[in-house]
């Protein structure tokens, strides 16, 4: 039995900060008006959903108790329903999305599935783990922030300050030359806000070059964690995705009547916590191989770009078209609100496939410590354009 994507859509994105675009809202208010928008493009079908499962990151204050189960009481969803929360980092909502198609292959119900973040309520690591600080794993598995990761990855491959400035120019350019097209087709206007917050039009070549390295102060109290070693910090703040709110949902079905996409492959793993943003590059490497298809293949790719480096990696180690990957713009510009993250991307790829009428796309999702998801979609024939050949 096959699952497909009904339907899914995406909040805008706002600012990490109190006065944020989306700040007065709750975590369970942006879901519920996922839900609303999900109804009237599906005839009522969310509402009709047996489950609901969310990723989420910060699972604490206005994201505790189960954000999923708030939500689901919030909206109105069927009290027989289920309804939980995962974490797995910043694939969170990927995996949720993987979690339910596996669930409605087995003869589930229809379910709900995505991820929210809250930034501007729920700051970075405001769960306080102790592993954060926990002297007693080896060096080389002990946490340390995504930024010094990012650096030291890009020291250790080699790419330069040019290449990631290239990275985020690229970002957002497309990003503000999506806005107004089919690229943001599913994108629901929220609290007033109808385009994404953090991105930053006016950026240049020339702002992105007089930038500073901005994570050098980290590196002293995770000294014994990079084993003294002193990293050759690289990326600015233009390199790094913004901190900010944002949720995205869909609905998974076993049935392929009225689907935008059937999800032919999802691929979860695990990866060196040492080099900690490459796991995603397995998974998705599993994902195809599962599929029996390889890049060439994918008409549309969504990327995620966990700093620069990450893209800046995929772009120059795959042989890729890169006029397929984040043709509407990433991270860089966008915003990251970690475990909506995997569930964002998902249904970008969607409307990348949608406007180009395109066959199959592939989403890819890479977070700290070695995590990683990916997921193929294939879009039904019917829609497809035949490629051209030659």
């Amino acid at each position: 039995m096959s699952a497909y994507i009904r339907d899914a859509v995406r909040t805008v994105r706002g600012k990490a900060r109190p006065d944020g675009g989306l700040a007065a809202l709750r975590p369970h208010e942006l879901i519920g008006a996922l839900i609303e928008a999900l109804d009237q493009r599906t005839d009522g079908a969310a509402h009709r959903a047996g489950g609901l499962i969310l990723g989420t990151v910060g699972q604490v204050g206005a994201q505790g108790a189960n954000v999923a189960l708030v939500s689901k009481l919030h909206a109105g969803l069927p009290e027989d329903g289920f309804a939980f929360s995962l974490n797995n980092c910043c694939a969170s909502g990927l995996t949720a999305v993987g979690q339910a198609s596996r669930m409605v292959q087995t003869g589930g119900p229809d379910i709900l599935a995505g991820g929210v973040e809250m930034m501007s309520r729920v700051p970075f690591m405001a769960d306080r783990a102790d592993y954060y600080a926990d002297a007693s794993f080896p060096p080389r598995t002990r946490y340390i922030p995504v930024a010094l990761a990012a650096d030291r990855l890009a020291e250790d491959l080699g790419v330069t300050r040019v290449e990631l400035d290239a990275a985020a120019l690229t970002s957002q350019q497309r990003t503000a030359a999506a806005e107004g097209t089919p690229l943001v087709a599913s994108r629901i206007p929220v609290n007033g806000l109808d385009r994404e917050e953090p991105a930053r039009a006016s950026t240049s070549a020339e702002s992105l070059a007089a930038l500073e390295p901005a994570f050098a102060a980290l590196s002293d109290p995770y000294a014994e964690a990079l084993e003294g070693r002193r990293i050759d910090h690289r990326h600015t703040v233009g390199h790094a995705p913004p901190m900010c709110d944002g949720a995205a949902l869909a609905l998974v079905s076993a049935s392929p009547d009225g689907a935008r996409a059937r999800i032919v492959a999802w691929a979860e793993a695990g990866g060196d916590p040492a080099q900690s943003l490459t796991a995603g590059f397995t998974a998705m490497d599993r994902a195809l191989a599962g599929a029996g298809l390889d890049l060439r293949d994918m008409d549309r790719i969504e990327f995620m770009e966990a700093f620069a480096v990450t893209v800046v990696k995929f772009l120059r180690d795959r042989e890729v078209d890169p006029d397929r990957v984040n043709v509407g713009g990433g991270h860089l510009a966008k915003g990251h609100p970690m475990g909506a993250t995997g569930a964002i991307l998902l249904s970008t790829l969607l409307d990348a496939l949608d406007a180009c009428e395109g066959r199959y796309g592939l989403v890819v999702a890479t977070g700290a410590q070695g995590v990683g998801s990916a997921m193929i979609l294939e879009r039904p024939r019917s829609a497809v354009r035949p490629r051209r050949r030659g």
